[in-house]
């Protein structure tokens, strides 16, 4: 097999169906962006809803006969597509920046996160045993059988593309199943194309993955309302995600929900603020705060709050931003036009409703291009915990910072929100800081660190609206299967008629 190169510039312009490169005949296309230079890169063909059935057909005629491979032979293929992950890690890093703006320390975090999950998920099928349960009639035998469910769809986002396809894509695969993925438009290469090439080069079956990009308002229910996928796995938005709920269980198909967060960054009298604030920098800005674990509020004790937003705005202020490709930038663009408009509205909205604009708050300019789409990192003080910048998941480089007079108060305003995805609390008091944590109704949350942690054997996920299910490790596993129970009766049985 040739092996396809990951330039930019290197041929996008087809579909993987059914383990086929499908050229675009009369589709319509999706104009691939740099968000750094606002010039078109690529240009995508926009999957239809035939492709989509087609897609799922094909998966499902490969996965019977991949559901009988030995364990070994799925371990290797995704042992395979990690080396080669490895090996092309330079060419994927130019891909992350210019598709998706990233940074060179969210592509090496981005990269090193993919391949940790791609090793946890080589381990699977290895992993998956079943068990032999005593029955209550004489002579009978019971196995417990962990199968792959079968196929699974993915509709992935765009901030995190690589990692957020990869950490269910390559689950699915080692647990034996099919899978149709759905790309953000906005990174249909490094979330989707990119994935066929890696997996291709791997060794995949022919017809076990396909990917189909494409708008998620013309073939999103699709892919979500099929009635070949038995587990859809979503990450995004939660009224979209809750759309996509609605659609999978229809079909009484699993739904795999990593959905929105508005997550906590606590610091407490006790803290130590410099680390506090090392945290709130990384947690706040890293890949511009387009994470859904970034961190959304900073809530600080009365008594250090002054001493915090002065470090933190002095911190933000000092931020390179620029191109994503260059080492030195930290800030890089946001990733298209309506998601930076609505991150300035937010910031707007509060300094109007009467926060003080500490750092940041405008666009930085870039030579040669006339709208610029970075943000600066900014820092706001005087935040109510209802202002528009606080109150909404703001997905940007925006820092607001809520007072607190003590741990009760803490830990209201933590849990005044519809999300409970991630969190963090500073303070050298540790058994105050495991009480204000325990406190926080949410999925995940983290001591003396930041919201923006990510284990590939650990559970990740939310509660309340920021999701259903976790991903990784067992968890993932344990969706991405299901159990069938075999009965053996060795001995003749008596019935009562």
């Amino acid at each position: 097999m040739t092996e396809l190169p990951l330039e930019p510039d290197a041929g996008w312009n087809t579909l993987y169906l059914g383990g086929e490169w499908v050229d675009p005949g009369d589709r319509e296309s999706i104009a691939v962006e740099n968000p750094y230079t606002r010039e078109q890169i690529a240009s995508v063909p926009a999957g239809t809803t035939d492709d989509v059935d087609r897609a799922y057909e094909r998966a499902r005629e490969a996965q019977r006969s991949w559901t009988e491979q030995p364990p070994q032979r799925r371990a290797g293929l995704v042992t395979a597509a990690l080396e080669y992950v490895g090996e092309h890690r330079e060419a994927i890093t130019e891909l992350l920046a210019v598709e998706s703006g990233s940074a060179p320390v969210k592509a090496d975090a981005e990269i090193r996160t993919a391949r940790g999950m791609m090793q946890e998920a080589a381990s699977f099928p290895f992993r998956m045993k079943g068990e032999h349960a005593e029955s209550v009639t004489p002579g009978k035998e019971n196995v417990v059988e962990r199968r792959p469910v079968g196929v699974v769809g993915v509709i992935s986002p765009w901030n995190f593309p690589l990692h957020l396809s990869m950490r269910a894509v390559a689950p699915a695969l080692a647990a034996g199943n099919g899978v149709v993925l759905k790309p953000a438009s906005n990174t249909p290469i490094t979330g989707g194309l990119l994935l066929a090439r890696i997996f291709e080069a791997a060794g995949v079956p022919e017809g076990l993955l396909s990917v189909v990009p494409g708008r998620g308002s013309e073939i999103g229910d699709a892919i979500a309302g099929h009635d070949v996928p038995r587990v859809v796995a979503f990450t995004g938005s939660t009224p979209v995600g809750q759309g996509v709920g609605e659609r999978a269980a229809g079909n009484n198909a699993l739904p795999a929900l990593e959905l929105g967060g508005n997550n906590v960054h606590v610091v407490t009298e006790h803290a130590d603020l410099e680390r506090a604030v090392d945290g709130g920098v990384f947690g706040s800005f890293l890949h511009q705060g387009q994470a859904c674990i970034s961190i959304n509020r900073h809530l600080v004790h009365e008594s250090v709050y002054d001493e915090y937003v002065d470090a933190l705005a002095d911190r933000a202020a000092s931020l390179p931003t620029g191109d994503p490709t260059d080492e030195e930038t930290i800030i890089g663009p946001i990733i298209d036009e309506s998601q930076r408009d609505e991150i300035l509205e937010l910031v707007a909205e509060t300094v109007e409703a009467g926060a003080t604009l500490e750092a940041g708050g405008e666009t930085a300019a870039i030579d040669g291009v006339d709208d610029s789409l970075i943000v600066e990192p900014t820092v706001l003080s005087g935040v109510d915990n209802d202002a528009a910048a606080a109150s909404n998941e703001h997905f940007g480089p925006v820092a607001p910072v809520i007072p607190y007079a003590d741990d009760e108060e803490a830990i209201e305003l933590a849990n005044d929100t519809i999300h409970g995805l991630s969190g963090s609390v500073h303070g050298e008091d540790l058994e105050q800081a495991r009480r204000i944590a325990d406190g926080i109704d949410t999925g995940m949350v983290h001591i003396n660190d930041q919201p923006i942690n990510d284990e590939p054997h650990v559970p990740f996920g939310g509660v309340k609206q920021s999701g259903l299910g976790r991903y990784n490790g067992e968890s993932i596993l344990e969706e991405l299967t299901t159990t069938k129970w075999v009965s053996i009766q060795r001995e003749p049985r008596e019935y009562p008629f």
